[in-house]
């Protein structure tokens, strides 16, 4: 659920620590008896930590990070020992990002070689070498053709290596018959592995960091054994042609590995604001070892993922992203000395005309995208609400075996996603043996009659734009690693294609008319079919995921067509525009709310009309808030309070009497200190005094030694008025981070009147020290 105030009226829990720095209260606690225990002369084990799904504190890990660069740098100007370390606590994170994007690169080259050769694995096997994929197998073949380039002795089908022949009824059934068996291990594997190893291994990736990222806390979801089987799954689950693709999980496997090289810095180790940082860079580097997209890779962690993006992590995750590409280019997975496997130049200019179809393309994809949200989270909630969800093994296998029936038998289903883009993306040459090159008259740089050969591909292509919109829609929210940019960017780049190719025949058989009359001339080439491929690719991918600045960089640095950059805007833009008008939501944040994480959305407007005093808890009609007293509580008295209650946290106040706010202390804090005190300090039972003052009050000679817990004690909570408008409420904690916020009457002063009207507005001062406690 998102944190909307107004939309979640009920709730009484926070999954979250308070927004405290224990540092700043150093040196303001008195000099109690030697033996008393003391959080901050003698530290707690566990106390500021966080348990697992809870939200992380901004402030005060911020607070804490500050202090730790303050005391480095005052013993830097004491010894050159000092100074040196100095050094390399500022040099420490421009390391970590380099062994980051080294990491992320190598990772990345390995899963594109490896599904690569177990997608080909689907077809044949090379003779010479059953570890070569297809095309390295015929890359020494001296008996290749330019119109079969892709055919060569040494690489031979299922069919031609099990009947000794490539033609006839019973080669084609065999291979078919492999292409699903192949399939069905690949896919059966990937679920086991995930299910037994790594359950946090499937699905995108991208909702869980985004929400991470904004402070939440999922212990092993960035593990070493996330890491490792979600690598092993991902290559196992594009290999078995669902429709899904390697990017968003790419994203998860560089933050899963920034997490890890974190824990060799204690700088990152210990606090958890900024290995967030660390890991908004890890995006970056995940898109851009994804798409071979630098720059595109960093707008796409500053406007899609991260949540706090400061102007250092900036710089940082363009050095990560810069070193995982020249990384991934040093291995060259793809074996054409480029970055990505649909690099394509186009040689034909675009004319103002043109915008109308472009933006009819964005209308399209904003269709598209709306639809797909709606269905896909329609599926996905009847996947956790009945049956299915309990067999996921049998829902991966069923599915794929789906996808490998309806695929085979249309060649631009069968091809894997990328290939099918790549083919779509593809400007026609004189050498071009595709049927999408299928023309009357081949003739270089003009538009060209359509031939049969075209028009059997537009059919195929028309078929497989169908059959990807369906499949796509339940494949993606599986247990196996799944991406929507590829399957999504296929919708587009073949409804693309097929408007591409109306636009160019229509342009062929009207030079004449008003419409093409005055730029396009007899036997010019006009048309560019693959340029609205691409446009379609982007408009597609921004309806789904909402993206629009990062898409259209990655979508450039995809061309290096810096003239294009005007379509991709103008279909970009009508994409989101149409999409937003049936639901501001991208599917990440619809898969956000699904799941139920707590995450405010940074991009969503909220509208409230209320004030902070009609949505604290708790409310006026409900019992009195509950407190702690800063030296009149026993220990008995507050374990009793904290078990009676289920607060994250609670307000110190100076007495029941005077309700005047001294500080705020975390639950957790307060059990952990309670614990440590009854092991470590001698005397300490139930009738112990519970101490948050500077100095212990004078006690009888026979009282029990006082309990000291002003260290755990936020001395300046973050606080609002109770006439404060909701909307700025909301907007305070998306900017600061905050877990929670005390809501005051009087500037944090109650003052009680004996007058009737005052006493009717009793229990509104009693609460108004309240904490407007989220739950999520």
């Amino acid at each position: 659920l998102s944190l909307s105030l107004s939309l979640l009226p009920g709730c009484y829990e926070e999954y979250s620590s308070s927004s405290s720095s224990t540092s700043r209260a150093a040196g303001m606690n008195g000099n109690g008896p030697s033996k008393l225990v003391d959080p901050l002369e003698d530290p707690v084990p566990g106390l500021g930590t966080y348990e697992d799904f809870n939200t992380i504190d901004w402030v005060r890990e911020k607070s804490k990070d500050r202090d730790r660069h303050r005391e480095i740098t005052k013993k830097s100007r004491q010894s050159t020992v000092a100074l040196l370390h100095s050094v390399s606590d500022a040099f420490s994170g421009w390391l970590l990002m380099l062994l980051v994007g080294l990491m992320s690169g190598a990772l990345a080259g390995g899963i594109d070689i490896a599904a690569h050769w177990l997608t080909d694995m689907k077809d044949g096997v090379c003779l010479i070498g059953f570890w070569f994929n297809h095309e390295h197998c015929c890359w020494t073949s001296n008996e290749t053709t330019f119109q079969e380039r892709d055919r060569c002795p040494q690489w031979q089908s299922w069919g031609e290596l099990i009947t000794g022949t490539s033609e006839g009824a019973f080669a084609y059934v065999v291979n078919y018959l492999m292409y699903i068996l192949w399939a069905l291990l690949f896919s059966f594997l990937a679920v086991i592995l995930v299910r037994a190893f790594a359950p946090y291994a499937c699905g995108s990736g991208i909702p869980e960091i985004k929400t991470i990222l904004s402070g939440f806390i999922i212990r092993g979801y960035l593990g070493k054994w996330t890491l490792i089987i979600k690598t092993i799954t991902l290559v196992l689950a594009v290999s078995s042609g669902l429709s899904l693709g390697k990017e968003g999980p790419l994203v998860h496997v560089a933050c899963c590995c920034a997490n890890i090289l974190c824990h060799l810095f204690t700088k990152y180790r210990k606090n958890e604001a900024k290995r967030r940082e660390v890991l908004s860079a890890a995006a970056a580097v995940g898109v851009s070892v994804a798409f071979g997209a630098p720059i595109g890779g960093v707008l796409f962690s500053l406007e899609e993922v991260s949540y706090y993006f400061p102007l250092k992590t900036l710089w940082r995750s363009f050095f990560a992203a810069l070193v995982a590409a020249f990384t991934l280019r040093s291995i060259n997975p793809f074996g054409n000395s480029r970055l990505v496997l649909f690099y394509v130049e186009f040689h034909a200019p675009w004319h103002l005309v043109e915008l109308a179809p472009f933006i009819l393309l964005g209308i399209f994809g904003g269709l598209w995208g709306a639809l797909f949200i709606r269905a896909n989270i329609a599926w996905c909630k009847i996947r956790k609400s009945t049956r299915l969800g309990h067999y996921p093994v049998i829902e991966v296998l069923v599915v794929a075996a789906l996808t490998a029936l309806v695929a085979y038998p249309n060649s631009y289903t069968r091809m894997s996603g990328a290939e099918l883009i790549s083919e779509l993306f593809n400007d026609c040459s004189l050498l071009d043996s595709s049927q999408l090159c299928g023309y009357k008259q081949v003739q270089p740089l003009a538009d060209r009659p359509a031939g049969e050969g075209l028009y059997t591909a537009l059919w195929q292509l028309a078929l497989a734009l169908v059959f990807k919109m369906m499949i796509t829609v339940i494949t993606f929210g599986m247990k196996v690693p799944s991406g929507l940019f590829i399957p999504s960017m296929a919708v587009g780049a073949i409804a693309g294609r097929l408007l591409g190719v109306g636009m160019e025949q229509l342009a062929y058989y009207n030079h004449d008319s008003f419409i093409f009359k005055g730029w396009c001339s007899p036997g010019a080439d006009c048309i560019t079919p693959g340029l609205y491929a691409m446009v379609g690719a982007a408009a597609c991918l921004g309806g789904v995921t909402r993206m629009t600045v990062s898409l259209v960089v990655i979508m450039f640095e995809l061309t290096g067509g810096l003239e294009y950059i005007v379509p991709l805007m103008a279909a970009t833009m009508t994409s989101k525009w149409v999409a937003d008008a049936f639901g501001r939501e991208g599917i990440y944040e619809a898969h956000i709310r699904l799941n139920g994480y707590p995450f405010l959305e940074p991009k969503e407007e909220f509208d409230h009309s209320s004030l902070a005093v009609d949505v604290m808890r708790p409310r006026r009609s409900d019992p009195a808030l509950a407190v702690l007293t800063q030296d009149g509580m026993t220990v008995g008295e507050v374990e009793a309070l904290v078990e009676s209650t289920h607060y994250s946290g609670f307000p110190v106040v100076v007495s029941p009497e005077s309700q005047r706010l001294v500080g705020f202390v975390l639950r957790r804090d307060l059990l952990i200190s309670i614990d440590n005190a009854r092991k470590r300090q001698e005397g300490v039972v139930s009738a112990s005094t519970v101490v948050f003052t500077e100095h212990a009050l004078a006690q009888a000679a026979d009282a029990p030694p006082p309990l000291r817990l002003r260290g755990i004690m936020d001395l300046s909570p973050f606080t609002v008025t109770d006439h404060t408008p909701m909307d700025i409420t909301v907007d305070i904690f998306r900017k600061l981070g905050l877990r929670q916020c005390l809501v005051t009457h009087n500037g944090g002063h109650v003052v009680f009147e004996d007058t009737e009207e005052e006493e009717a507005l009793q229990v509104v001062h009693q609460t108004s020290f309240t904490p407007l406690l989220f739950y999520s």
